[in-house]
């Protein structure tokens, strides 16, 4: 187990949430699963949403896209799947425990993206047993073997405060099915009430990390990289073909979390961009090009559920435009991918330079913990 000190928050949290990366269920989920056998990796995100943690908040937001391109570096490459749990808003009412599932199982990042801008705070009751216990007993976890299972929580008010599910309960229940519980305590390390939160990790060796959620921005660092790929994103999105009866609602929902990344700053988009290109952001239950690379005939789609520009083509104009849009996406991604190498090392460059201000090791101490966890199940990532 890994203790890290009181430094940069989103550095940590960045890293954290990729250590406990990966998530389960297709509860909510409408995608089809991968064509080719990948292994899963099963993450539950789980936010204090009381009044005090808008600064953990807007880190989340700020870094998804982040944790998502660290984890397009692991081979074998994950089948990811994210689910996102809120706790302490009194709305959510106490025979909840002040517990909500946001979203379930899904591997629509898109969605989960979505989710992270929705939430706002509210003072309440902080119940991190409870919320465990949610996360563990009402999400549909991996069967596989070699699933990895984590559950990133995050909070900064006393880890033990449940009346009616014990630590020890909830952290059991995460252990009989294999599943690790990481903590963030959003504080100071040497707080009194820092032991608890330091034990639901110990009991499933798990990670431990305290941080200032409301430090700069350490990791937004912006790269000479950032507006060419901006540009690019553009490109990207011109090859989305949305099809079927809700088609138009995903790509529209696509532009949106665009639009929310934009609005964070221009390293959040880029990053966002990057992600797109990569091998984690798949849409093949409303992208037309996905959806064939996944394995699905454009012959079988009824010419209704096509988009209005390929209703009037016939059967080879449709194969030849689709061809075209796919030839095109790839040389876009492969400029992308190009960038983000950069881009990747520009920014490490740049945290080398924070680092001797006294930021030393932080992020390369969580990463070594993050990868241990998932090296336990055959994981490698390409920069080992």
């Amino acid at each position: 187990m890994f203790e890290i000190r009181r430094k940069a928050a989103t550095v940590a949290t960045i890293w954290i949430i990729a250590g406990m990366f990966l998530s389960v269920s297709a509860q909510a989920s409408k995608m089809p699963p991968p064509a080719q056998q990948n292994q899963p990796v099963d993450l539950v995100i789980a936010l204090d949403v009381s009044g005090s943690m808008s600064g953990l908040i807007d880190s989340a937001k700020q870094r998804l896209w982040d944790v998502v391109n660290e984890l397009a570096q692991a081979k074998p490459q994950p089948d990811l799947r994210m689910a996102i749990l809120s706790y302490g808003n009194p709305t959510y009412g106490e025979q909840s425990g002040y517990v909500r599932i946001d979203m379930g199982f899904t591997r629509d990042l898109d969605a989960i993206n979505r989710t992270l801008f929705s939430f706002g705070t509210n003072g309440g009751d902080e119940y991190v047993s409870r919320v465990i216990h949610r996360s563990v007993t009402d999400l549909s976890w991996s069967s596989d073997p070699d699933a990895l299972k984590i559950i990133f929580v995050a909070g900064n008010e006393e880890a033990d405060q449940d009346p009616v599910i014990p630590v020890e309960l909830a952290t059991q229940l995460a252990s009989n099915r294999g599943i690790v519980v990481n903590t963030i305590y959003c504080g100071n390390e040497s707080d009194n009430i820092v032991a608890e939160w330091r034990k639901f990790s110990a009991l499933t060796n798990g990670l431990f990390a305290s941080i200032d959620q409301n430090a700069s921005a350490v990791a937004n660092i912006e790269t000479p990289m950032d507006q060419r790929l901006i540009t690019l994103n553009e490109e990207l999105n011109s090859t989305y073909v949305a099809f079927g009866e809700k088609g138009s609602e995903y790509k529209a929902n696509q532009s949106d979390q665009d639009m929310n990344a934009a609005v964070m700053s221009a390293p959040s988009s880029a990053s966002r961009t990057v992600a797109k290109a990569g091998r984690l952001y798949r849409n093949s239950s409303w992208d037309l090009l996905d959806a064939i690379e996944s394995g699905v005939e454009l012959e079988e789609i009824e010419p209704e559920h096509l988009p209005e520009t390929m209703k009037a083509l016939d059967e080879q104009q449709r194969k030849d435009y689709v061809a075209e849009l796919a030839a095109k996406r790839e040389a876009v991604r492969t400029e992308i991918a190009t960038l983000g190498q950069e881009r990747q090392q520009y920014i490490a460059q740049e945290r080398a330079k924070i680092a001797s201000d006294g930021e030393a090791g932080l992020d390369e101490a969580i990463l070594v913990g993050i990868r241990e966890l998932a090296q336990k199940k055959g994981f490698e990532f390409n920069n080992d």
